[in-house]
Order: structure tokens, then sequence, then C-alpha cells
């Protein structure tokens, strides 16, 4: 370190001991701006990616002409067109082995009263794949099977 001299001939090193002890100070606030910053960005790339976090199955429902909206909560199963290679439906978005839906649905119908499940199923599935669920739910202990349908308005009828 290069030594300074004054203009009275004195030497910057014996004038540093006469000013006394140097007193650090401590920075005792937070800076909260980068952490902002980072909660911002994070925030964006949730929002972001949220929408495409959602999973669900295709299933092409048929239509009919009449048919009532379902108002109250109810139990629904869902047979995808897939059903018939490797035989995984759903119950409420939660999927199920075809030999595991008697005892899964007889476990989530037990505290109902009316024992009532709606079947959706592709417009693809063959009957007998709809009358197998249909039995096997039968053999859970449900009283009522609902069909779901879309419904089909006038200007939109098949030939």
């Amino acid at each position: 370190m290069p030594k300074v001299e004054l203009h009275n001939g004195q030497q910057a090193d014996r004038l540093r001991h006469h000013r006394g002890p140097r007193v650090a100070t401590v920075l005792s606030e937070i800076n909260v701006v980068p952490m902002v910053d980072v909660m911002l960005v994070m925030l964006v790339i949730f929002m972001v990616t949220a929408p495409m976090m959602q999973r669900g199955i295709e299933v092409d429902l048929p239509e009919a002409r009449r048919s009532d909206q379902i108002i109250s909560e109810r139990v629904f199963v869902t047979i995808p067109l897939s059903f018939r290679t490797d035989q995984v439906l759903e119950i409420n978005d939660e999927s199920v082995r075809f030999e595991f839906l008697s005892e899964r649905i007889s476990q989530i119908i037990e505290s109902q009263q009316d024992r009532q499940v709606f079947v959706r199923g592709d417009g693809g599935i063959t009957y007998q794949e709809l009358v197998s669920v249909m039995d096997e739910l039968k053999a859970g202990g449900v009283r009522n099977v609902g069909l779901v349908t879309d419904i089909m308005r006038g200007d939109q009828q098949r030939p």
C-alpha cells in the first residue's frame, strides 16, 4: 500500500491511529425486491403450466334427442374406447381395472342412499362391453344405472 505524505510531513499511517477505532455499520434491512421478482416469475410459470397438467380421456358420447340434466353429485363411470384393449375405465376420474370394478364401486356407493351410478360410454364401444360393465356394477351393489348422452339439438341431427 503506498504511503501518502501530507503537506506537513506526517505520514498517513500515523494519523490513522489518532482517528479512533473504525466503526462498521450493519445493514439490518432485507432487500425484498429480488424475492418479489422471483415470486412473480414463479407465479407466471405456474399460471402457464397449470392448464397443461389437467389430464383426462377423450370420450365421444352418443347423442340423444331427449335427456334430462343431472343436477346432484353422482358417481360417474367412464368407459373409453381404449377399454377393449387395456380393460381400464374410470370412476369419478380415478382409473380402475375392470376386474376390480365391483369391489371399488361397492366402496364408493356404500354411503349413498340411492346407490345410483351414471355410465358415460364412448360411442365406439360395443353393446357387449357396455352390458358387461353394467353387470359388474350391479354385482357391486348398484341399484340404478343411468346412461349419459350428449343432447342432440334440432339443427345438429345426424342423417
